[in-house]
């Protein structure tokens, strides 16, 4: 009887080994497909607090929440399914989808770029239309923007945890998928409730009597406009560099392998000349991605206009 008791504990604690084992498993891949997606998830946190913004206070966390609602269910109810379909009946579809979210992913950021050099005057003319506009109505637009291109931003990180974990197991797959999804999910919104809020409380801190605490609200009251604009110039570049190495690396998948062997080659020589290479390496590797996914972005933002744009309008036209 204590024999079959020990194997039976001993069965058990074998299971809890396979578990761990498991969860340790799933953590990594999560971990390392997570890794992959930085790029994009920081773009995600530079680009939502502006969703946020111009509204009541008391309107900031709950615009936030929804948000991360309509965000979690595009990643849980739509992606995800469409990720773990396509890895079942088209694999080979997943390398071309990705650079086709990196071709998207350079167009937003050359945008941003060229948004820099010459604002446009439709957005300037929007800017001014929405001021007229209910509060309540502006609300929900907003909103329904902000889940749209968090759609979009989504569907990049999924596929490229698909990516990585492609040769796992189906069960494996999906775990990995819901897991970076939400985890993604609470990080990003997560932030972006702290940055949404940060001059709230420095205006709160401002006003208390220890001079300590004073002068720290009083910085972050000045301070956050900056941050925010140095995050957006971190996301455009963020967006610039994964869409490029995106490309590249798929460019290579395809047996064209010049640019990446250029971008190694460069990398590797610039790093010799320095201490610290591996920094120096990791750098030189995504300035060069960089300039690539600028490039890229350049030639879509000029096929767009001249030769997308042109056909949709006509489309569109009534009879």
């Amino acid at each position: 009887m204590a024999s079959g008791l020990f194997a039976l504990l001993d069965d058990i604690a074998g299971i809890a080994k396979v578990a761990a084992s498991s969860v340790d498993d799933v953590v990594a891949q999560a971990t390392k497909a997570g890794t992959k997606a930085a790029g994009i998830v920081i773009d995600d946190a530079a680009v939502t607090p502006r969703y946020a913004v111009g509204f009541a206070a008391a309107r900031e966390l709950p615009i936030v929440w929804r948000i991360a609602v309509g965000s979690l269910k595009n990643k849980l109810l739509f992606l995800l399914p469409g990720a773990l379909i396509l890895a079942l009946l088209a694999p080979w579809l997943i390398t071309p989808l990705l650079m086709a979210g990196g071709v998207y992913l350079c167009y937003e950021g050359a945008e941003k770029v060229l948004e820099l050099v010459v604002p446009h005057a439709a957005a300037t003319q929007e800017e001014a239309g929405t001021a007229v506009l209910d509060p309540k109505l502006l609300e929900e637009q907003k909103i329904a923007g902000a889940i749209k291109t968090d759609f979009i931003l989504s569907a990049e990180i999924m596929a490229i945890t698909l990516a990585s974990v492609s040769t796992s197991s189906f069960q494996m797959q999906a775990v990995v998928l819901a897991v970076v999804g939400v985890g993604i999910t609470v990080l990003v919104y997560g932030v972006v409730a702290l940055i949404v809020k940060a001059d709230d409380a420095g205006l709160a801190l401002a006003q208390r009597s220890f001079a300590p605490v004073r002068l720290l609200g009083r910085g972050l009251v000045i301070g956050m406009p900056y941050f925010l604009a140095a995050l957006g110039a971190v996301g455009t570049a963020a967006m610039l560099w994964v869409g490029g190495g995106i490309i590249i690396h798929g460019l290579e998948e395809f047996g064209l392998s010049a640019i990446g062997h250029a971008s190694h080659a460069l990398a590797v020589s610039a790093a010799a000349m320095v201490p610290l290479g591996g920094i120096v390496e990791w750098l030189v590797g995504a300035v060069f991605s960089a300039i690539f996914g600028l490039i890229v972005g350049g030639i879509a933002i000029v096929a767009m206009h001249y030769a997308v744009a042109p056909v949709l309008k006509r489309v569109r036209k009534p009879a």
